[in-house]
This record gives C-alpha cells, structure tokens and sequence, in this order.
C-alpha cells in the first residue's frame, strides 16, 4: 500500500488535516512501514490533532523490509589413511539487501559437515552437505581422498598420500582449491609425505613442504566480525621434527603428524569447527576413523533493535537483528 505520506488524516475529527508524517514526527518524503510500532495497531489510535487513524491514510505503503544473509555449507571430512590432506571448507555465500515480506516463510537449510573416512569400511572423507536460503545454495567442502583423487567441493581438499597428491577444485564465489602434497624418502628408507591443506573462503590451501603439513585456506569474515569456512591444515607422514599444519581460519581442523618416523606418533589432528563450515584435519595414521568436517550454518540480519521476523536463535547487538541457524528452520519475516 502506498499512499504520499502526505496524506490526509482527517477521518472524523474536526481538526485541519494533516499528515501521517507529521503525525510520526517525519518529514513529508520519509518512507512509512507497517512494522513500525506506531503504525502496526490502527484501530482506535488517536493522533495529536484529534483525528484517528485509518488504513486509507496509509494506503500504498510497502510493509516489506530488506536483509543482509550469510550461507555456509559443511566443510569436508578427512580419510583416515596415512598424511591425507585437510578437508575443504564449505562453500560460502552472502548477500545484502534482499527484500522479504512480513509473514512470508523462507526455508533456511544447514548443511552437516562430511563424515570422516572409516578404516574398515569407505576410507575417504566425505563431502559436506549443501546449505541453503532465498536465492543462494552453498555446496559443500570436498572431503580428503583415500586411493582416489581429492574430491571437489565448495572448497577443494588437500591432496594426500593416499590420493593423487593434487589439491581438489574449488568452487567460484564460494571458496578455493587444496593445495598438494610433497614426498621424500627417509633415511630409514621408508616413504614420507606432507599433505596439502583444504582451501577456504577466502585462500587456497597450502602446499605439503618437507617434514611440514600445508596449512588450511583461510576463511572469510562476514558481517557479524566472524571469520567462516577455513580449510582443514593437511597430516605428515614421518620425518624429523614432523608437524601437522594449522587449520584456517574460520574453523579448520588441524593436521596430524606420524613421525618422526615409524612407530612414533603425535597429535592426531582436530574436526572442523561445528557451525562455521570448516574443514577437518587431516589424519595422520589408520586402524581408526579419520575426522570430521565442521557444520555449516545460516545467518540473517536486519537493521533496528526491534525483532521483526521469527526463527533462529535471535541476538540484538550493535543495531541489527540477526537470527542464527546452527540447524535447519524457517525465517518468517
């Protein structure tokens, strides 16, 4: 409904007319919602020059409002085989301005991060699950591979030893490819690698350099002064001083490290974060499952400090409104 908010109130009441405006204390050109606390409840309200509101007065004026929103998919799982590479952060998306109508429903779908490689069954992490909201799905991170290629996704994985050794592919707009392994041969004769970390949002995935896991992509920071989807850091498989890499930015896990050589064991490396699509460390031995990818999550904010939609978990900060979603849900405008 859109009527000048110029228009005329006089609806019974002996005074001049005057304008929903200035009744609101607004100039004549300003934008009237009907979410606003002044206008939602018309009926019997009466206005300071003795005439009473009608929905004729505020005929035309649009009771829809806009959102800014955030779509992160699970980051990717991490094999459970010998210095793999750090799953690939899930895809992450954003968006500003987008027009929602009050009383409208809109699906918010949380992607779970991918499970990670079992020993005696499917030993390649597996690929996050697609997020999702209004006009923007996110896919999910790749997952570290097992005797086959890194796998794709949002981000790609770092590639490992048991793989290609080559970083998979990541998606445009949502994040970047893992990077890739480096091999040696010990003095013990035995092999000895360094894997490639997953890539994140915002950054590839390091290489594998000698005795050293590459570190995982990092993540971006969204609006709310949080980073997500960081890249799994990629495992090492023995050598002196031998260490796992960090994890990016924006919940990566971090690497494992076998080493320094045979027999000798150090951290086993970390998950990806839970609701910030991050990817899992990669694993640095076998007989056990690899790790997991972090869950994605769904964010919407509006400006005020007056909640005007429902779904989430609602946090009122720094004038804006925004519902989280750490699972799947509804937004109702």
């Amino acid at each position: 409904m859109t009527m000048p908010s110029s228009g005329p109130l006089n609806m019974g009441g002996t005074s001049s007319p005057v304008s929903v405006a200035q009744e609101l204390g607004l100039s004549l050109t300003a934008t009237i919602t009907m979410n606003q606390t002044n206008v939602r409840t018309l009926a019997g309200v009466s206005t300071t020059s003795g005439t009473s509101w009608s929905m004729s007065s505020l005929y035309g004026k649009s009771n829809t409002y806009t959102i800014d929103y955030l779509v992160v998919a699970g980051g990717g799982g991490s094999s459970q085989n010998y210095g793999n590479g750090g799953g690939g952060a899930g895809g992450y998306q954003s968006a500003t301005g987008y027009t929602v109508t009050p009383g409208t429903g809109y699906a918010a779908t949380v992607g779970a991060g991918g499970a990670a490689g079992i020993y005696s069954g499917t030993q390649y992490g597996r690929q996050g699950s697609t997020s999702s909201f209004a006009a923007l799905t996110s896919t999910g991170g790749g997952g570290s591979g097992s005797y086959t290629a890194e796998i794709n996704g949002g981000s790609g994985a770092g590639g490992g030893f048991n793989g290609n050794g080559v970083g998979g592919t990541g998606i445009s707009g949502q994040g970047g490819n893992g990077g890739n392994r480096v091999d040696w041969t010990t003095p013990c004769c035995q092999h000895g690698n360094a894997a490639g970390g997953g890539g994140g949002a915002s950054a590839l995935g390091g290489n594998g350099s000698y005795y050293a896991g590459g570190v995982g992509g990092a993540g971006t920071a969204w609006l709310n002064g949080t980073t997500y989807a960081g890249g799994g850091g990629g495992a090492v498989l023995q050598g002196p001083n031998a260490t796992g890499a960090a994890g990016g930015a924006g919940g990566g896990g971090s690497g494992g490290s076998y080493g320094p050589y045979y027999g000798v064991f150090s951290p086993a490396g970390t998950a990806g974060t839970v609701n910030t699509g991050g990817g899992a460390g990669g694993y640095y031995g076998y007989g056990t499952p690899g790790w997991s990818g972090g869950s994605g999550i769904v964010i919407i904010r509006y400006a005020g400090s007056t909640q005007k939609g429902s779904g989430g978990t609602v946090v009122i900060t720094g004038g804006y409104v925004y519902h989280y979603f750490y699972s799947s849900g509804t937004f109702t405008a």
